[in-house]
């Protein structure tokens, strides 16, 4: 059940929610650009100043037909108390107002029956003459195996036979006309024992979400194991919406997506905002929530939920979204971006049952993995961290790292016009310089050693150049990103939109790999 406005601002329906392991009850969803409500159902007394009610006591007659005219379900087997589930058509326009569909029968003339099992309370009432006094309040959480109605248009059918056995979960029908007095003249209308009261049932606020840095999951906190169709909502301060469930596929899929985007739009706003007080060359690129694998993960603590962003030169790792200036000094962790490296995972490497993944090798060589909740998430961090990587290249244009060659101490310069410059670190005379187009393949030894191999522009011949560097993979990240950066200045896509670089152009680089074991860097003709 679902409803949209036609301007998209808002959008409504009723699913299920689970709190711990209380039983599924049935909820409302009111999802606004910055805000997610959810409602639970009361009563509140509306004939003077609205105020929710706790117990009512309204006093009803038997009638010639139909009886008492209610249905109950529910019971002490279910560890709630028995519940009216129908009211007949008869009955209604008397009880208007006075009892609910969902009202909880907490005693009956007297009778405290909070704790009676279904059956139990099928035989006070039969017995309970043609006058019937109950204390009555409205279950705010009957759970949704009893299937009650969400509105009080469903009325059962009154009966001249008295029941002869119930069930908690069906209806046991009150029509009970079996009473030695039982007269036409005691056949009147229902009545409440406080004049003037009347009551409506209504959607009341259970909790507001609060979307900016709120972030969803579809997996149960810690694991790799998805809910089926259900999620949850977590405000930045750490409320929780519970479990939302939908009856389909479509219907979570859809509600995520629109949560997600309204996340999103708060975010990006936010940002704008942050970046007014920042310089140029501090701006933020991205900013969201990811789960984080542990590196010494057991069985029930697989991921914890971190907050990336993508600032400047650096790539931030929170444990919370940073609010004011001296946030961004508390990182818990900090990377230069041309010096790490993402990647994506496919299929064949996703390492258990989370599907949007990526990973992170650091300038030590060290691989962070993290998931989102949609794909769409995992191509909106792509793209920032490409963006990013290519700004800050674009900025500092070049990069020198200290490293050894035949027992001498040497320079190299990644230069992003120039391509490469070795020097020598005393007397800083050049020895040798390539542009990046006459780096024709790499290999290294995976803990210090690159041999770079060079073609001579006028002889045609390779020319191998060996160095060992105390800091291997924050030079072949450099490498990384100095190419895709010039890459990315081919595409005029790229430029124009500051999006990612264009597949055809990424696919130039697809041989570069970096893994923690063995990287190698080898680039095409």
């Amino acid at each position: 059940m679902d409803f949209k406005t036609s301007n998209e601002e808002t959008k409504t329906g009723i699913y299920l929610l689970q709190e711990g392991t209380e039983e599924p009850f049935n909820i409302r969803l009111h999802l606004t650009k910055d805000i997610l409500t959810i409602q639970e159902q009361d009563v509140i007394c509306v004939s003077g100043e609205p105020f929710y009610s706790s117990e009512r006591t309204v006093t009803i007659r038997r009638q010639t037909i139909g009886g008492f005219g209610l249905s109950i379900k529910g019971g002490a087997e279910h560890k709630i108390p028995v519940v009216i589930s129908k009211i007949s058509k008869e009955q209604k326009a008397d009880l208007s107002g006075l009892l609910f569909i969902g009202d909880g029968i907490l005693q009956i003339n007297g009778i405290n029956v909070r704790s009676y099992r279904h059956e139990e309370v099928v035989q006070v009432l039969r017995n309970a003459g043609e006058e019937v006094t109950l204390t009555v309040s409205f279950l705010k959480k009957t759970p949704a195996f009893l299937k009650l109605p969400l509105c009080e248009d469903c009325t059962c059918v009154p009966s001249d036979q008295s029941s002869g056995t119930s069930s908690p979960l069906c209806d046991s029908g009150l029509h009970l006309n079996y009473h030695p007095n039982n007269t036409d003249t005691l056949s009147c209308s229902s009545w409440p024992t406080s004049p003037g009261l009347r009551w409506e049932k209504r959607w009341v606020d259970l909790r507001l979400i609060p979307l900016l840095h709120s972030r969803m999951s579809q997996h149960v906190p810690g694991s790799d194991v998805c809910r089926k169709n259900a999620f949850q909502v977590i405000a930045v301060d750490g409320v929780c919406s519970g479990v939302i469930q939908f009856p389909s596929p479509d219907d979570c899929a859809d509600w995520l997506q629109a949560i997600a985007g309204s996340i999103s739009g708060l975010t990006k706003h936010n940002v704008k905002k942050i970046n007014r007080n920042f310089p140029v060359n501090q701006q933020i690129i991205y900013m969201g929530w990811v789960d984080e694998k542990e590196q010494d993960s057991v069985q029930d603590r697989m991921y914890s939920p971190k907050f990336l962003a993508l600032r400047g030169s650096s790539l931030f790792k929170f444990s919370a979204p940073p609010v004011t200036t001296w946030d961004w000094t508390r990182a818990e962790r900090s990377f230069t971006v041309y010096e790490i490296m993402s990647k994506i995972l496919k299929d064949n490497d996703l390492l258990d049952k989370r599907k949007h993944c990526f990973s992170v090798q650091t300038e030590s060589g060290e691989d962070m993995f993290f998931s989102v909740e949609l794909e769409g998430e995992l191509l909106i961090w792509e793209k920032a961290f490409q963006m990013a990587t290519f700004l800050e290249v674009e900025r500092i244009q070049c990069k020198t790292y200290a490293c050894i060659m035949e027992s001498h101490l040497m320079g190299l310069t990644i230069d992003f016009s120039m391509g490469f410059v070795c020097f020598d670190a005393a007397s800083k005379a050049v020895l040798w310089r390539y542009k990046f187009s006459q780096l024709k393949g790499s290999s290294d030894d995976g803990k210090s050693k690159i041999k770079f191999l060079f073609q001579n522009p006028d002889s045609k011949s390779i020319e191998a150049k060996e160095l060992e560097f105390s800091n291997l993979f924050a030079v072949l990240h450099c490498i990384h990103a100095f190419f895709a950066a010039k890459v990315a200045c081919l595409d005029p896509m790229f430029v124009e939109s500051q999006g990612s670089a264009t597949s055809a152009g990424m696919a130039a680089l697809s041989s570069l790999t970096c893994s923690s074991l063995t990287p190698k860097l080898k680039y095409a003709t």
